[in-house]
């Protein structure tokens, strides 16, 4: 019998893959995303120090209070817009993208697109 593996076991495998590639430094921090089913939650990471610089997610007070549902795209939207805000009152202008494992649509494309506007590159 065939068994097949379970989409968060192959998620991990994924970011496990990618985090082997890509680390966050001081001058180039790591943007880590995870998505949830209802949520979308985004952290500004410096790896050599292990500390978190800027985080937002859609559980964040004004994010809530201005759409409707936390988990379409356009709460997403409003999350890399602040998460961007929040980045460049620490000083951060550049940032390495963390996708987490999920595939660059939707919701994380989104989010990305946002924190583009508000003025991150990536």
């Amino acid at each position: 019998m065939i068994k097949r593996k379970d989409r968060k076991t192959l998620r991990k495998k994924r970011h496990f893959r990618i985090r082997n590639k890509i680390s966050g430094t001081p001058d180039r921090p790591r943007m880590a995303v995870y998505r949830s089913e209802k949520n979308i939650y985004v952290q500004v990471i410096d790896d050599h120090k292990g500390h978190t610089l800027a985080q937002a997610s859609t559980l964040d007070r004004e994010i809530r209070d201005s759409v409707s549902k936390t988990w379409s795209q356009e709460a997403a939207h409003a999350v890399g817009k602040l998460v961007a805000q929040r980045a460049s009152d620490q000083g951060i202008t550049e940032v390495v993208f963390d996708r987490g494992g999920f595939q660059y649509m939707g919701r994380v494309k989104k989010l990305a697109e946002g924190a583009r506007e508000a003025g991150l590159k990536f």
